[in-house]
């Protein structure tokens, strides 16, 4: 099983798991829906971007940066909804991020990014 299978899947099970916690438990903390919706982005995005790693787990260049945008896209905004004034140095983060998973989408479109082998890992 590759690495990037296991990364894709554990960041699609911690997608979830923030994603409920922003839907239920963080209103409790924070008042501002522009926070809260900050939350759920980042949580969308880990989660689709998590299924995009499973299925170019096989393709390094794609799955590597689509993990990297994904650690900074969505770890800079949840950080920075949980203390905005703590963490107001990834504002940068966010777009850099974006940045990383455009060029995964990219790698994906302008690299075979297959070496004859199945994208889905066998068991």
């Amino acid at each position: 099983m590759s690495t990037f299978w296991k990364i894709g899947a554990i960041y699609g099970a911690a997608a979830v798991g923030l994603g409920a916690f922003g839907a239920h438990g963080l209103k409790k903390h924070i008042s501002d829906p522009k926070r809260i919706a900050n939350w759920g982005t980042a949580a969308q995005y880990q989660l689709v971007h998590s299924v995009v790693v499973l299925i170019a787990a096989n393709h390094p260049l794609a799955a590597g940066l689509l993990t990297t945008g994904m650690t900074l896209f969505s770890g800079s905004l949840y950080a920075l909804t949980l203390d905005p004034e703590r963490f107001r140095f990834m504002g940068p983060v966010t777009p850099l991020g974006g940045l990383f998973l455009i060029a995964g989408w990219l790698a994906l479109a302008f690299t075979k990014g297959r070496s004859g082998v199945p994208p889905w890992p066998r068991f």
